[in-house]
């Protein structure tokens, strides 16, 4: 995945040219990623394999495992070891940009949000269907674990601050960053949720989405709910309108940008 840029430097979007930025690395970025590979790394040992266990997003935390909604985005996710690598340098090329937009305290407070509230919203939509007949799947979360969560909240972070920069999907396809909002969505729920039918975590992406985008946005979640909702009772009054038309035969003068004149 590559990005053209106008422009480098700190506090703005270096690129993903495969050259690099004129932003040296954050130690705390190169901190996370150490974490996140020790912790791959220990779920091949017999002896070892139990950590990452107790400190991943696992059904446990209804039984008294809640440190688990703070520390599973921290754990490396087990698979494909060449995939895990990529993982973590797009992780890096993202948050990079992210962390010397936003400064230090303001991207730890993100990623706390972001990931907690996600696995808030997950726990409980587990527990709701463990309620009423069972889980969806054996192994939930499996959509929002590890270094996925943290790639969703900084590439949402990257989308909502950095919405007209280009971003070179596999290499090929030029997007707008603030496509990447909704492709997250797109993405977990094509490989997400369709192929293990994980709706705790494809429900907790999509949290983690709207609670970075809202959270730097003027005004934080509250202002943008309300403009959502303005827009969603202007786009049904529009509605209501044009079947008032059709069905009474009414003329319809447009008055001011909020108002209508029968």
């Amino acid at each position: 995945m590559a990005t053209r840029t106008p422009f480098g430097g700190q506090g703005r979007p270096g690129g993903f040219d495969l050259i690099g930025s004129g932003s040296p690395p954050p130690r705390d970025v190169l901190a996370i990623l150490g974490v996140l590979f020790v912790t791959f790394s220990l779920q091949f040992f017999e002896s070892t394999a139990l950590i990452p266990r107790l400190l991943q997003l696992t059904p446990l935390v209804l039984r008294g495992f809640v440190w688990q909604i703070v520390t599973y985005p921290f754990v490396g996710t087990r698979g494909s070891g060449f995939w895990f690598l990529l993982e973590l340098l797009i992780l890096f090329w993202f948050a990079r940009d992210v962390y010397w937009r936003i400064g230090r305290q303001r991207f730890w407070q993100l990623l706390l949000w972001g990931s907690v509230g996600a696995a808030v919203v997950a726990v409980l939509v587990q527990l709701v269907t463990m309620l009423f007949g069972g889980s969806l799947t054996a192994v939930p979360f499996l959509t929002m674990q590890g270094q996925r969560m943290l790639l969703t909240i900084i590439i949402a972070a990257f989308a909502t601050l950095y919405g007209e920069a280009t971003i070179m999907l596999f290499f090929v396809l030029p997007i707008k960053a603030r496509w990447f909002l909704w492709l997250e969505i797109l993405f977990a729920f094509v490989f997400g949720l369709l192929p293990t039918k994980d709706l705790p975590g494809f429900l907790g992406v999509c949290t983690a989405v709207f609670l970075t985008y809202s959270t730097l946005m003027p005004g934080g979640p509250r202002l943008v709910l309300h403009n959502w909702r303005k827009r969603a009772e202007q786009l049904i009054l529009q509605q209501r309108l044009k079947k008032m038309r059709r069905r009474r035969r009414f003329d319809v003068i447009e008055g001011d940008r909020n108002e209508w004149i029968h």
